[in-house]
């Protein structure tokens, strides 16, 4: 005799307990806590104004994957904040660290296909297009840096620009949430580029306007700030690839955002 059920599969889904914008208040104070653990953990030097950038930036775009714009947005914000104050040796320009790691969060959960959120990325493109024109505009027009220097400068930027607004932006998505592992790689490194590369146009704008660095400067940072970002997408997926699998295998209930 077969011990093996049978009827129809049934499905686990979250119904109760306190939550964000559908995801569980536990699932986002879990990941504020891991970011606030990799902001410890500094993996490069700001040229422009000093301090190092925190692993934990690797991983913003993750959260938003993992719990959506909103949800996710709010666990990297505390994360950050509290990385801020026991970490400052990352911190940066504390404001701005905060404002990176909600935006990173939040331009990568606006990725998910939910209908009433489609037109999300319209206002984020041109909130992107203003600071670029913002940024760009000033070092070139005001602070007389070359306009070779100030594209060359800014190719994560508007690179990231142009990731998010073209259908690469669903692709990526596609493809994280894809049953191919080798897909969610792919997905994983992709979406980390542009959606990190969007936070840090808008950080990046904020800071050249109160520090102004010279042409000189720009054209140090020219193969540095890519860099910097490669391995921010390194970091996004080595340690996404293995979270997704592992949140998969578990069969942990999905926040109602998620895209993974």
């Amino acid at each position: 005799m077969s011990n093996i059920p049978s009827g129809e599969e049934r499905q686990v889904e979250f119904l109760g307990g306190a939550s964000i914008d559908g995801a569980p208040v536990a699932y986002i104070v879990v990941l504020a806590a891991v970011l606030t653990a990799l902001s410890f953990i500094p993996f490069s030097v700001v040229l422009a104004s000093g301090g190092s950038f925190p692993m934990s930036q690797g991983v913003f775009s993750l959260v938003g994957w993992i719990l959506g714009p909103i949800a996710g947005a709010v666990a990297s914000g505390i994360g950050a904040l509290i990385g801020v104050f026991v970490a400052p040796h990352t911190a940066g320009v504390p404001v701005v660290t905060v404002i990176g790691a909600i935006s990173a969060s939040f331009i990568a959960g606006t990725m998910g296909d939910n209908e009433e959120r489609k037109n999300w990325w319209i206002p984020i493109t041109v909130l992107g297009v203003i600071c670029l024109l913002l940024f760009a505009g000033r070092a070139v027009v005001q602070n007389g840096v070359g306009l070779w220097p100030a594209i060359a400068g800014s190719f994560l930027d508007w690179s990231a620009l142009l990731l998010y607004a073209l259908p690469t932006r669903k692709l990526a998505a596609k493809w994280i949430g894809s049953e191919n592992i080798g897909l969610v790689i792919a997905g994983l490194f992709l979406g980390t580029w542009f959606t990190f590369g969007m936070s840090h146009l808008i950080q990046t704008t904020i800071t050249y306007f109160m520090f102004n660095w010279p042409e000189d400067v720009w054209v140090m940072l020219i193969p540095v700030i890519p860099m910097e970002n490669l391995f921010r997408c390194l970091i996004g997926t080595v340690i996404g690839a293995g979270v997704i699998a592992g949140l998969r295998a578990i069969g942990i209930v999905k926040p109602k955002e998620a895209i993974y």
